[in-house]
């Protein structure tokens, strides 16, 4: 799957509150490899979660390699 980054980034931030903590409760993640897939770099307490960027419009590109956590996290934004 390709997204922007700043797609990426708006729906991480409509996203309601607590939904890291959630999604990484449901899938049995860290908090901080949820936050790293929407773009954070804590790699100490978080792993990386399949992603590559590439330079270009809106941020860059994002290739998605497992879409898990955008599904859950679009889920989440249906709830709300």
């Amino acid at each position: 799957m390709r997204i922007t980054f700043n797609e990426l980034r708006r729906l991480k931030d409509s996203l309601p509150d607590g939904s890291m903590h959630r999604i990484a409760d449901e899938l049995n993640l860290t908090v901080e490899t949820v936050r790293n897939y929407f773009g954070g770099s804590d790699y100490n307490h978080g792993e990386a979660m399949g992603l590559s960027i590439e330079q270009g419009p809106d941020g860059g590109i994002v290739d998605i390699a497992d879409d898990t956590i955008l599904i859950k996290a679009k889920e989440l934004l249906e709830q709300a």
